[in-house]
């Protein structure tokens, strides 16, 4: 039987895939886990209590943490991994699609994270980990807007480490690869549908498949988040698997026109 560690954890879109992975990481490690998801019967991950949030609600947000609060009177880790894709070509979406995926994927971070922060500032600890993605650090074609996101991700992440290490607090990124999941089956579909690019996008949502097929196995993804909570002195970044490590250094080393035609040739788009 694992030893209880008297710590909290909060997971939000917990239910499955990465998110249910990294909760039931955390409730191996003793941890005390509450996962999300918008909507939820109860059932999810071994050893974890599943509770409705919706993170683009800042009621909802609210709720969730003082029912955590009440409960345990802690929250010692938050790992925002609530998230949704978009594949297609970046004018194929409205300007309100975008604003609905920033809303999910980088303001949901943003709204859990603040609504945390008072309590981990009061006790002087805590860690939040945020799951981003290698496509926050290089290019990702037809998949434009939530490579935008992630990219925020990283701005914000990097930022608020600075401000809040002063309060005990850290935060760190997990940047996974292609893992094994139904991403691509809760990805938004364009609200505007061009005809120039449908050979792109199907060749874009087939890559996709294919990618997440062959990928990673989600407990890639939860071990560097247990990675990024134990260490002593955390990184501000962790990559997840073999593939987004080659990534990562190849980004930083290889010069720019190299990295952008074997980027093309790997996606498979004209020279």
């Amino acid at each position: 039987m694992t030893a209880h560690s008297g710590k909290t954890a909060i997971v939000t879109g917990a239910s499955s895939g990465i998110g249910g992975a990294i909760a039931e990481a955390l409730a191996r490690a003793g941890f005390t886990v509450f996962g999300t998801s918008r909507r939820t019967s109860g059932n999810g991950p071994a050893g974890v209590s599943m509770l409705p949030c919706d993170v683009t609600d800042d009621d909802s947000v609210a709720a969730l943490v003082a029912t955590v609060i009440s409960q345990t009177g802690r929250i010692d880790v938050l790992v925002n991994n609530a998230g949704m894709g978009l594949i297609g070509g970046a004018e194929e979406s409205s300007i309100a699609q975008v604003r609905a995926l920033f809303d999910v994927n980088l303001f949901g971070t943003m709204r859990m994270t603040n609504a945390v922060l008072p309590s981990m500032r009061q006790r002087g600890l805590g860690r939040i980990i945020n799951i981003g993605s290698i496509v926050g650090l290089v290019p990702a074609p037809y998949s434009t807007h939530y490579s935008a996101t992630k990219h925020a991700l990283e701005g914000y992440s990097e930022s608020l480490d600075h401000e809040v290490r002063a309060f005990g607090i850290r935060i760190s990124l997990i940047e996974p690869a292609g893992t094994r999941s139904s991403f691509e089956q809760n990805a938004l579909v364009p609200d505007v549908m061009l005809p120039d690019y449908d050979r792109a996008r199907a060749d874009a949502n087939a890559q996709m498949k294919e990618m997440l097929g062959a990928g990673d196995d989600p407990k890639v993804v939860a071990d560097a988040m247990l990675k990024a909570v134990s260490d002593a002195r955390p990184r501000r970044r962790y990559t997840a698997g073999k593939v987004a490590r080659q990534v990562s250094l190849l980004r930083r080393f290889v010069p720019a026109g190299m990295f952008d035609k074997s980027l093309r040739k790997q996606l498979r788009l004209p020279a």
